[in-house]
């Protein structure tokens, strides 16, 4: 799954895939009702593949956050971002146990949890490449592990 074509514009609800570029505009277009229009370069866009959220240890891609949900619910989709605090904070952390409590606030749950589900909702939540690539992987350390 790429995310570095999906952006999420400050100010502006939902997320956008990436038309085209130029100097000073961006062309998105919106996960929700497919409208194209311009994005100028003082408007703050962050793509997804850039975010990332807390946790104990180090820094958690969305990505990974975004594939731990998925594992926790089979592929299904999430509650609704606007469910009661306890019950998004009661999931988030059975999703990701490992997320930290103090500085990922309800804001942040709510706005990954709307992502996962605009993302659920357009069928962007392919894993798939994500686990070939492991295993090419897998299977190049035990060529290398034969050949000594």
């Amino acid at each position: 799954m790429d995310l570095s074509d999906i952006l999420a514009i400050s100010g502006k609800p939902g997320l956008y895939k990436k038309i085209s570029t130029t100097n000073t505009v961006v062309v998105v277009e919106s996960l929700m009702d497919k409208k194209r229009f311009p994005v100028f370069a003082h408007e703050k866009i962050s793509s997804l593949e850039e975010i990332s959220i807390f946790s104990e240890d180090e820094d958690l891609p969305l990505k990974e956050i975004l594939k731990k949900i998925h594992v926790t619910l089979d592929g299904e989709k999430a509650i609704d971002h606007k469910s009661d605090p306890g019950e998004l904070k009661a999931f988030f952390e059975k999703a990701v146990p490992e997320y930290d409590k103090e500085r990922v606030y309800i804001s942040d749950i709510k706005k990954v949890i709307n992502w996962y589900n605009l993302l659920h909702d357009q069928k962007m939540l392919d894993f798939s490449e994500e686990e070939e690539e492991k295993k090419k992987e897998k299977d190049e350390d035990k060529d290398e592990k034969t050949e000594k």
